[in-house]
């Protein structure tokens, strides 16, 4: 990987790991920040998220410092220029999810257009 695609997929994880900051989380504008404003989102429940739909669920609390996401197996690789898929593993009272994301790169930065989740067993 070269360090340009490094940077890149670096930019995409710190992103990833922000949105899933209970403090970020909280923020609807933080939120904002991160997601693509053509953000749609498969969840793991099979329902279909947009921008508007996610911010109630972000900013309801879902995630807390006392029950914080649990993230291992990270990783991620550059797909075209200005294009990160990134996927790991997610555990959050008691549910562990394999998670797949896309971020792309705009004129304001890293922002993720696609998220999907998949529970496991």
């Amino acid at each position: 990987m070269t360090n340009e695609s490094e940077q890149a997929v670096q930019a995409a994880i710190d992103g990833e790991l922000r949105l899933l900051d209970p403090e970020v989380r909280a923020s609807p504008a933080r939120v904002l920040e991160l997601l693509d404003p053509e953000f749609t989102e498969i969840g793991s429940s099979g329902r279909r998220w947009d921008v508007e739909s996610i911010l109630i669920v972000t900013s309801g609390g879902s995630v807390s410092a006392e029950s914080p996401v649990e993230v291992s197996d990270m990783s991620g690789a550059v797909l075209a220029p200005g294009v990160v898929h990134l996927t790991y593993f997610a555990e959050n009272q008691g549910r562990r999810t394999w998670r797949s994301s896309l971020w792309r790169l705009t004129e304001t930065g890293w922002r993720m257009y696609f998220h999907q989740g998949t529970l496991t067993s």
